[in-house]
């Protein structure tokens, strides 16, 4: 259904709004870059968008043009969204709500299928269509009330016409939803996801919405009613449960790292401290010791984040998975990193030292920062560690430009290696990833001042630098000046 789509807005056109809409969003303090909970969000993600390409749901120019990324927003409510392009963005209550990877998984799959079906796209021809109706209702109503004479007449006209819009719209709307509901359930279930768990996490959010919805107004609704959808959900299913799905100890440890980023008050740290103690199946008190470790590390208790790491260990027994032993890691060299403990966290990253994850190299470029301090502090010189982190870290965003972090630390390896070039190269790589291309283009220029006047300088760098301030330029030039309709993508592929 989405192909009808690419009449009123190209799928090079949609990925570029995507992109100038995530400029904004990027430089948002609610954007949120929490590597080892991204990761876990794209464990889910990355199988469902694969899925869809299988299954044919993705028109194949989208497949290849669409970024397909999910990212994190720090805010408490539940909630999940699409945007054009690819990008879907979650909030951590949706993450803290969730008891079951299925659950969270059956939302990002309804997501997936706004995307996959061009819903944004469809939206926006809708819109147009309905505007035109609109206005031509609202243009009419007002000539025959002129020659009557009444005002009210005219006032009647122009709410009624604008009344026929916005009914038009939501009637779209709710057939979108329902589209994204079956076509993202097969997405989901296709992809090994349990069934019941789209089911388990309707039923949650009719619970939620019973909380402020007394269910009134059907027809002014965006959405379809939770509760038809939960009983479509539960149609597609008719044998599988609806209760709860028993959540596993990754995902509850994930849920408990949510929650932790989403309030991060020291009434709320000293509450989860409390709340970790012994009682109930061990998914559960994995998360609430995982939410202890991490607010004893924020509230600058060393003892205790020593003491509570190792009753998160002491929980699993040899039959426990390598990724949850990952994840006791990640969080072990993680917590020590904040206390300046690198030799307690580099003898858990050594474990992860052949592993390409983007926490493990992150963890480990923090460390290899701190030592090379440390070695230069006591010796007066380079620690070699930190050069060849620093290539990792170059590999890593030859293949994610789009990366701050990364950048960052790239940055600070260079300055601390004497490579004031490069370190202001990837200072401007920085602020381009988080949205401000001004700031970007500024930095460029730095650089590009100091490799002119220093005659010495590496042509290869003074090259790079050249070359990314064009294209940060034609980036800049191409967001003053849109094209002038949909069809004009105003890309480079």
């Amino acid at each position: 259904m989405g192909d009808a789509a690419s009449d009123d807005l190209s799928v090079g056109a949609e990925r570029r709004y995507g992109e100038q809409i995530m400029q904004e969003v990027r430089r948002d303090p609610a954007y949120l870059d929490d590597p080892i909970l991204l990761e876990y969000l794209n464990s889910l993600w990355q199988p469902l968008v694969a899925t869809a390409s299988r299954r044919g749901d993705v028109d194949l120019d989208a497949v290849s043009k669409f970024h397909w990324e999910v990212f994190l927003v720090q805010d408490r409510s539940v909630n999940a969204f699409a945007l054009p392009g690819g990008f879907v963005g979650v909030h951590l209550g949706l993450i803290a709500m969730t008891s079951s990877r299925d659950e969270l998984a059956s939302v990002l799959a309804h997501e997936l299928s706004h995307v996959t079906q061009r819903h944004i796209a469809r939206s926006i021809a809708s819109a147009s269509r309905q505007t035109t109706i609109g206005m031509v209702a609202m243009i009419l109503g007002m000539i025959a009330a002129s020659r009557s004479g009444n005002a009210d007449m005219a006032s009647a006209a122009v709410a009624g016409s604008q009344a026929a819009m916005i009914q038009g719209q939501l009637n779209f709307s709710r057939d979108m939803e329902r589209e994204a509901d079956r076509i993202g359930y097969g997405v989901y279930r296709d992809s090994g996801f349990d069934p019941a768990g789209m089911g388990s996490m309707f039923d949650k959010l009719d619970r939620a919405n019973r909380l402020n919805d007394a269910g009134g107004f059907p027809y002014l609704r965006s959405h379809p009613l939770t509760v038809d959808r939960l009983a479509e959900a539960r149609a597609r299913v008719p044998f599988a449960s609806a209760q709860d799905a028993a959540g596993d100890v990754v995902h509850a440890m994930m849920q408990a790292r949510a929650k932790v980023l989403m309030d991060q008050g020291v009434s709320e740290l000293h509450r989860n401290l409390a709340s970790s103690g012994p009682g109930g199946d061990t998914a559960r008190n994995a998360g609430a010791v995982y939410a202890a470790v991490m607010s004893a590390a924020l509230l600058k208790d060393l003892r205790r984040t020593r003491m509570l790491l190792d009753e998160l260990t002491g929980l699993f027994g040899p039959d426990a998975s390598n990724d949850t032993i990952r994840q006791v890691s990640m969080l072990r060299a993680d917590s020590m990193l904040e206390f300046g403990d690198t030799a307690a966290a580099k003898s858990v990253l050594f474990a992860q030292a052949a592993e390409v994850s983007r926490p493990a190299l992150i963890l480990s470029a923090r460390a290899a920062l701190a030592d090379h301090d440390q070695s230069v502090a006591e010796t007066g010189t380079d620690a070699v560690p930190l050069r060849q982190v620093e290539q990792r870290l170059y590999a890593w965003v030859a293949q994610h430009r789009w990366d701050a972090a990364t950048w960052a630390l790239i940055a600070q390896a260079e300055d601390r290696l004497g490579n004031r070039l490069r370190s202001i190269r990837a200072q401007a790589e920085v602020r381009a990833a988080s949205g401000d291309v001004n700031a970007a283009i500024d930095r460029l220029r730095t650089a590009q001042r100091q490799s002119r006047r220093a005659g010495g300088a590496d042509l290869v760098d003074a090259s790079v630098i050249d070359a990314r301030l064009k294209e940060l330029q034609e980036m800049q030039r191409e967001a003053l000046n849109p094209p002038k309709n949909h069809r004009d993508p105003g890309l480079r592929d």
